[in-house]
């Protein structure tokens, strides 16, 4: 796989305070990566950097195998990329001259400029709006200009500085959803900076976290989510059950926690003996109806929980058990109708071996 940005022991700095800390980072071409974290982490002064808007105080930053030293080769460079904020920033001009910008500095005939711009602009879907005005347009429709700008430059990378964060929810989902469909059918090399973890998810094939200027994991987006490197992960990605407990007994693969006098069976490499932090994510946590005979579950591990609270949560409700230990999950309405799930009732919460995350805790 051909790396096209390659980091090495990077250090930046704002006045003797290092926001930057990176021993190594790669993209590779046709990757879709998402780099989330929460604000100030540092992740739109790295994007920066990548976009060689910005000089790191130390260490070296390579694109296309170039590692530049001169604002000649540093053009050269930023002619190959493409970089969209989460402010639109188009000019005080129509649609079309806002998005044809790029290709008319490039000195391309003007058929070959108004065919690409028709073209991109289908893409979006926002053909209707050519000979508009861009202070004419509301945030949605401003932001798809901004990307139809960007990508009709078929840039080699795409850079996001968090493009759908001003957006109202139903805008930005539209927009996310659609932009996800062109990078793939296009193969487009992405570089997503976001703090929304749904976004991640959305839209990458690998995630990156990074806090305080380090990256503290980078995998699979499913990997990371899923198998989160530490507690400040989990927290990050999402993970609302985390217990701390101990390995009483193993065999076959199979831990045996103690938690809270109550006992989790969950497949992990860890040994007997060690002090663990288990994971559990809450679309993990199955509930199913209370009786006298629980029902047969596949599950390795079914509790008689005690529903302390059930709030919504966008598109699924959020429930809150005590199980002898604090246990969340996430359910569709369907579910909570069909339960008749009420506060302070009975209910059984199930969760499978395999769909607990060990962590060693020192």
């Amino acid at each position: 796989m051909e790396t096209l940005v390659k980091v090495e022991n990077l250090i930046h700095k704002y006045d003797d305070k290092i926001v930057l800390d990176i021993e190594e980072f790669e993209l590779n071409r046709g990757e879709v990566l998402a780099l989330v974290g929460s604000n100030g982490a540092g992740k739109s002064t790295f994007l920066r950097i990548l976009n060689l808007l910005e000089k790191p105080s130390r260490g070296t930053v390579k694109i296309f195998g170039v590692f530049p030293t001169n604002n000649k080769q540093k053009h050269i460079l930023r002619r190959r990329m493409a970089m969209v904020f989460q402010e639109p920033l188009l000019f005080k001009s129509t649609v079309y001259n806002n998005v044809s910008y790029g290709l008319k500095m490039r000195k391309k005939n003007k058929d070959f400029i108004k065919n690409k711009v028709l073209e991109t602009l289908e893409k979006f879907g926002i053909s209707h709006l050519i000979n508009r005005q861009a202070g004419t347009l509301s945030g949605g429709e401003a932001q798809r200009v901004s990307l139809a700008r960007a990508l009709v430059l078929e840039p080699e990378i795409l850079l996001l500085d968090e493009p759908f964060a001003a957006l109202d929810q139903p805008t930005r989902e539209e927009l996310r959803d659609d932009l996800y469909k062109i990078i793939r059918k296009e193969n487009q090399t992405t570089l997503h900076v976001t703090h929304d973890r749904n976004e991640a998810l959305v839209i990458s094939d690998n995630v990156a976290v990074i806090n305080e200027g380090e990256i503290l994991q980078r995998g699979r987006t499913e990997s990371v989510f899923n198998r989160p490197i530490n507690e400040f992960v989990a927290n990050f990605l999402g993970v609302e059950t985390i217990l701390y407990g101990k390995i009483t007994s193993k065999r076959n693969g199979l831990c045996i926690v103690s938690i809270n006098n109550q006992k989790l069976e969950v497949v992990s490499d860890l040994g007997e003996g060690e002090k663990v932090i288990a994971c559990i994510r809450p679309e993990n946590v199955t509930l199913l109806k209370y009786s006298l005979k629980a029902p047969l579950t596949s599950a390795r591990n079914s509790f008689i929980s005690t529903i302390k609270d059930i709030s919504s949560y966008g598109l699924v409700y959020r429930v809150a058990m005590d199980c002898g230990f604090n246990l969340t999950s996430f359910i569709t309405r369907e579910s909570l109708d069909r339960l008749n799930l009420k506060i302070g009732e009975k209910i059984i919460s199930s969760i499978k071996a395999t769909s607990i995350h060990l962590l060693s805790r020192k």
